[in-house]
């Protein structure tokens, strides 16, 4: 699933995300760190993993694996 970085937050490395259906999705600092990213940008596309709950658990570069 991929989505776009709609809300970061650097203090809390958390925000939201929306979904290409326009849905929108908060995901979690831990979602953030899993990534290994150091930023995100407004608007920037990201591939979103989830658990089976729906939590948002990683986010990753659509381009990078």
């Amino acid at each position: 699933m991929q989505g776009t970085v709609a809300t970061y937050d650097p203090d809390s490395r958390s925000g939201t995300l929306l979904l290409d259906d326009g849905s929108e999705l908060t995901y979690p600092a831990a979602a953030f760190e899993a990534s290994g990213l150091r930023l995100l940008r407004l608007g920037q596309r990201v591939r979103i993993e989830r658990d089976q709950s729906g939590v948002v658990t990683r986010l990753t570069i659509p381009t990078l694996p």
